[in-house]
């Protein structure tokens, strides 16, 4: 039997549903979103309509990059190889790039949490917040699969979030990394359903 998704207890996350990675002009990107644009949209509007609490995490780069990873690595997340003292190119604040689509454009009730590094958790606000208003469980939508969606699931299990993942409304530059995660990796840490059973399980 499915569990019920109990509103004033639970926090839909969106990772990173920034221009800079979901407007860029390129086919593969508008084809990757096409679907989970209207599919994150109606996670959000289903919230609106139950009160539930709706957090933004976003990156936060310095201009001048003093605040970004600079481990040494062999690719980037496109897995093109990355020589050393290669500057990787970053979202700055203040910048087009950085703000959250018009799709799910914020109000001013919700969260929006600064981040530095992959995971929603690291250094941000965010748990605080959840703990603030006895939150237990997060719906996650956004991208990548396998970046930044992966490092905020993994902090929340550490934490003892239970987590509900958007099969639909999350994404990957690695589509096979991304039904790897969802198929074989995300089950064992939470509930991986569709946007449409999550609407279902919401309560109210």
């Amino acid at each position: 039997m499915e569990i019920d998704i109990i509103p004033e207890k639970t926090c839909l996350l969106f990772f990173d549903m920034l221009n800079g990675h979901v407007k860029k002009d390129d086919p593969d990107t508008r084809k990757r979103y096409e679907t989970v644009v209207p599919n994150a949209a109606a996670l959000l509007k289903k919230a609106r309509e139950t009160n539930m609490m709706v957090a933004y995490a976003a990156a936060n780069h310095r201009a001048d990059d003093l605040t970004t990873a600079k481990v040494l690595r062999d690719t980037d997340n496109k897995m093109r190889p990355v020589a050393p003292g290669t500057s990787l190119h970053l979202f700055h604040v203040g910048s087009w790039e950085v703000d959250i689509i018009d799709e799910l454009k914020p109000i001013e009730a919700d969260y929006h949490i600064p981040k530095y590094r992959w995971s929603a958790f690291h250094q941000t606000y965010l748990d605080l917040a959840l703990r603030t208003r006895k939150i237990d469980t997060i719906i996650l939508s956004g991208g990548s699969t396998d970046v930044g969606v992966a490092s905020t699931a993994f902090s929340a299990r550490d934490l003892d979030y239970n987590v509900v993942y958007a099969e639909d409304a999350c994404t990957s530059h690695q589509m096979d990394n991304h039904h790897h995660f969802m198929q074989r990796v995300f089950p064992r840490m939470g509930r991986v359903r569709s946007t449409q059973q999550i609407l279902t399980m919401i309560k109210g």
